[in-house]
């Protein structure tokens, strides 16, 4: 009997066989992306610096450190033409925070109320929230702020025919003039309450909602947090010997004297923002509290809940879990379209920002100012609803 002798299988394995391998061609393809991001971003940093020394253009961020030579009409820090082109874009990026922040609460409260009214039972207020929500959502947001910048305060009298308003206030087509807060000595003490008020409402709202889950009883936050956030910083007022005084503006035969003035294209990017805002937010409100199944209404309605308290208690806290994302999204959107302020002069950060390219020629400079900038602010807001929307969700018992 002849012994067959038994073949061993080879050590190594094929090209073929690798690339049959779920794992190994997965890592392959993930490296030759790679590989080619990394090439073509050599590509065009080669192909830029080249170009730059072509044209005999300094590169780097020094020119931050240069006289700015140019005036800006609306800072909330100090600034001069003889202030540098640094803390002209730090004017620029606060006031760019400035119109995100209260843009934001402003389009907030507005699409709250809009979103509520179309789901009205009164067919008149349904219908004015719909006529408002689709002349909004389907114009231009340039197109809106364009309507409030000259159709409507550009419409307004001259200086010195400026409408007088309460509280010792003017307005045409200026601005608005308002008293100016002078802080005195002990002024600190206000702030501080302010902030000591805000702390102890949280935990109030927290402690009530605790009692509320745990009893069934209702307590009575909203009159404490007003009656605290008014009450202590009024006490901290007396007792600081009342350290804050204004200064009124006063109309005299062809200006103003006195007093602080808001820009009137501070005020047209910012109504308009939140009007267009508010249309989307309106919707993704309508959408949310329409998505809470109608049995958690019925059933509200069975425990005797009135109307008002079925949307306080038992829908809205439901609906914000539909709400929350999509309204990230448009707090985005409204942070970035304030970059349309240069359309109107408004002092944002692309504005001053232009005007120290044109100034400079530090165009790849400046441009990655503006993506570090808009992208530090989108990241930090998203970072902070996704928070929320972490708080927000409902927990299982």
């Amino acid at each position: 009997m002849t012994d067959h002798a038994v073949t061993a299988p080879p050590s190594g394995r094929s090209l073929a066989s690798y690339m049959y391998d779920p794992k190994f061609r997965g890592l392959f393809f993930q490296a030759l992306t790679l590989a080619i991001i990394i090439i073509f971003g050599w590509m065009i940093f080669d192909n830029t610096t080249e170009n730059l020394s072509r044209s005999n253009t300094a590169s780097g961020y020094d020119f931050l450190n240069g006289r700015a030579g140019f005036d800006i009409g609306q800072s909330l820090i100090p600034y001069s033409s003889d202030s540098t082109y640094g803390r002209a874009i730090m004017v620029g990026f606060l006031n760019t925070l400035l119109v995100a922040i209260v843009g934001i609460f402003t389009a907030t409260v507005i699409g709250f109320i809009i979103g509520l009214g179309r789901l009205s039972r009164n067919w008149l207020i349904a219908k004015l929230c719909t006529v408002y929500v689709e002349v909004f959502r389907n114009v231009p947001v340039l197109l809106v702020i364009f309507f409030w910048y000259k159709g409507v305060l550009g419409a307004l009298p001259q200086v010195r025919d400026s409408l007088a308003l309460p509280f010792g206030m003017f307005l045409n087509n200026r601005g608005l003039a308002f008293p100016k807060p002078i802080w005195g000595e002990g002024a600190w003490l206000i702030p501080a309450a302010l902030l000591i008020a805000i702390i102890a409402s949280i935990a109030v709202t927290r402690w009530a909602g605790a009692r509320q889950a745990a009893t069934g009883q209702q307590f009575g936050t909203a009159r404490v947090v007003i009656a605290l956030v008014i009450g202590l910083p009024l006490i901290a007022y007396f007792l600081g010997g009342m350290p804050l005084t204004f200064d009124f503006p006063e109309a005299g035969r062809f200006n103003l004297s006195g007093g602080a003035t808001v820009a009137p294209e501070f005020v047209a990017l910012y109504l308009a923002l939140s009007f267009y805002t508010a249309s989307f937010i309106a919707e993704t409100i309508r959408a949310g509290i329409a998505g809470v199944a109608k049995g958690q209404t019925e059933a509200a309605s069975a425990l005797g809940l009135q109307p008002s308290m079925t949307t306080r208690l038992v829908v809205i806290p439901q609906a914000m879990r539909i709400i929350i994302p999509p309204l990230t999204s448009q707090y985005l959107n409204l942070t970035k379209n304030s970059s349309l302020g240069v359309a109107v002069g408004f002092p944002e950060l692309v504005s001053t920002g232009g005007t120290t390219m044109n100034q400079t020629g530090q165009a790849i400079e400046v441009v990655s100012i503006w993506l570090v900038v808009y992208l530090s602010i989108s990241i930090a807001t998203s970072m902070f609803m996704n928070w929320f929307n972490a708080r927000m969700a409902l927990v299982e018992r």
